[in-house]
């Protein structure tokens, strides 16, 4: 994946229509390289989200809500301080590079009006949002580069603003087409995507593939193309000049389940029918939803991170604990020979003397068979025979120990595999809260030192509702699917679940009456989705009426258990939930 220039410029154009001449309403950091500007016009307000992470730089307008630290960062303190109510007077763009400039007309301490600059730099690991004051020094930035991070280019507070080293390409927005062939025809043992991504500016690799698949159905060496391939490639490249500020579908390419991959402003036809495209009207729309999961996941590792570090210990830790407990169980096994060796002995006293290193006696359980046993020098044969005893008892009783433990650690490996499913999907702080609250209260975690804590007021459980009406209820943690499984649900509703693997406890309320089987399915589809299995092709789940259910004593929050149930074969689908879920 990556965001080139041209798709930029569409960011750009799109920024224009849509916010050009409006005011900064508010100015949010949810994570440290994240910046969200409301900004209020004519019409509803417009989140501008701003992202220099290094694995997905970009700007673009977003839907998504998330939630803000309790204390705004310095960073995000600084820009509020400048910006704020601060009208966007133009953005530009440098060439077709991924250097964007928002300007803006803000009001300085005493009240006069001065022109900012909001710097985007879209350039993978050094990505950055640089705020340069009127003067074209950096008043600071989210990412501030030192001379021991960099001895080429410095990004601090009270330098001038310099632009990146430029690179030697064609932009298209000003060379004509003739001057991009005559570039490609000077490097002719390259392959056609390679000299494309060499020569021109602002196209990413997707891009130089798709071309050349274009011209050739193939990835030719220049050298090789002919007259009917450099007259294609001429109108491939024209196409792609005149369509630079036209308003036109972007197209984002998904794997077979549906999952993003790639991105382009163009229609991605080189993968056939092995990869599926959809076309989006709104490049910001496509960005949005290309990468909502991949922030939500990032956000929750922020946030959560103590969590999950605890979560990853202590299943490491019960592993660990529980192989060298198998592996003592299995010593175990033996332990009927050493109460044979000892009966054995006993039953040859009088024919034993002390100081042999064996014994050699009859088997009076294998037809007399004889059998050599191990001995003590050091020990009398009685000694030797009451040894023998001693380390078959240890054995009776380190087994029924070892198997009461080795159950133990079965049950809590499958509840931190639980808890790490619940902390996969936890979309809010309220969430991980809840979570962190169920460790505690399991003595996994040690409540927190100082002030009082203030009780958190109970999550309700995510709504859907299936296509024919029917109210589907989806815990979103251990607790919660006790509560909602075991409390909150009538006798008469079905309870679903993944068979086999870790997820949520799922209701569909029957309303004490019959339930469509698309009602069924629907719930089932949802519950696999809410489950470790969501990215699985096919998922079994069980569903069985809510009296069926029974809780063990002593068992993990989240544990139940049932016999009698049926089981339906579906696909995750998280469009289907999108669409089936009711906004609290």
């Amino acid at each position: 994946m990556a965001l080139d220039g041209i798709f930029l410029s569409k960011i750009k154009d799109e920024i224009e229509h849509r916010v050009l001449g409006f005011r900064v309403d508010k100015i949010q950091q949810p994570t440290r390289d994240e910046i969200v500007l409301v900004l209020r016009g004519k019409g509803p307000a417009q989140r501008l989200l701003i992202c220099v992470r290094s694995d997905s730089p970009r700007v673009h307008f977003t839907n998504q809500t998330v939630e803000n630290p309790a204390a705004p960062p310095m960073f995000c303190m600084l820009l509020r301080k400048h910006l704020s109510a601060a009208k966007l007077t133009a953005v530009r763009q440098q060439g077709l590079d991924r250097l964007l400039f928002l300007e803006f007309d803000a009001a300085n301490e005493i009240g006069d009006r001065v022109a900012l600059t909001v710097c985007v730099e879209i350039m993978g690991t050094y990505s950055n949002l640089i705020l340069i004051g009127p003067d074209g020094r950096i008043l600071d930035a989210a990412k501030r580069i030192d001379f021991a991070a960099s001895s080429v280019r410095q990004i601090l507070p009270g330098l001038p603003y310099a632009l990146p080293a430029p690179q030697d390409k064609l932009c298209l927005e000003t060379c004509a087409v003739s001057d991009v062939l005559n570039r490609l025809r000077k490097t002719p043992g390259k392959l056609l995507s390679g000299a494309l991504m060499s020569a021109v500016q602002g196209i990413s690799p997707i891009i130089a593939r798709e071309v050349a698949f274009r011209v050739c159905g193939d990835d030719t060496p220049v050298r090789e193309l002919s007259d009917t391939a450099w007259q294609a490639l001429e109108r491939q490249i024209q196409k792609i000049k005149d369509g630079l500020h036209r308003d036109e579908p972007v197209c984002m390419v998904c794997d077979e389940s549906g999952a993003p991959k790639e991105l382009a402003f163009l229609e991605i036809l080189q993968y056939g029918t092995a990869r599926k495209t959809e076309l989006f009207s709104s490049a910001s729309a496509l960005l949005d939803r290309f990468f909502a999961e991949r922030d939500r996941a990032v956000r929750l590792h922020a946030r959560g991170k103590d969590l999950l570090r605890t979560l990853s210990n202590l299943t490491d830790r019960t592993a660990r604990k529980l192989a060298m407990q198998k592996k003592e169980l299995s010593a175990c096994a033996d332990r009927e020979t050493l109460r044979l060796y000892g009966e054995l002995i006993t039953a040859n006293l009088h024919a034993l003397e002390k100081g042999s290193v064996f014994y050699d006696v009859p088997n009076y359980y294998d037809n007399m068979q004889p059998v050599r046993i191990p001995a003590d020098p050091a020990l009398s044969p009685k000694e030797n025979a009451n040894r023998y005893y001693r380390d078959y008892r240890k054995a009776k009783t380190a087994e029924a120990m070892l198997g009461k433990l080795i159950d133990r650690g079965e049950a809590e490996l499958a509840y931190f595999a639980t808890v790490l499913d619940a902390l996969s999907r936890a979309d809010t702080q309220a969430e991980l809260d809840a979570i962190r609250a169920e460790l505690t209260e399991q003595g996994y975690l040690k409540a927190r030192s100082g002030k009082k804590q203030r009780l958190q007021k109970p999550l309700p459980p995510l709504e859907f509702r299936t296509s024919d009406g029917f109210r589907v209820l989806v815990g979103r943690n251990n607790v919660q699917n006790d509560r909602l499984s075991l409390k909150t649900a009538n006798k008469t509703d079905l309870w679903l679940h993944t068979q086999g693997f870790p997820g949520s406890h799922v209701i569909l309320e029957t309303r004490g009456g019959e339930v469509s089987d698309r009602a069924v399915e629907e719930a089932a589809v949802i519950a696999a989705t809410f489950s470790k299995a969501a990215d699985s092709s096919l998922v079994p789940v069980d569903y069985t009426p809510v009296k069926q259910l029974k809780k063990p004593a002593g068992a993990k929050p989240g544990k139940v258990i049932y016999h009698e149930y049926f089981t339906i074969m579906v696909k995750p689908d998280r469009k289907l939930c999108e669409q089936l879920k009711v906004e609290n």
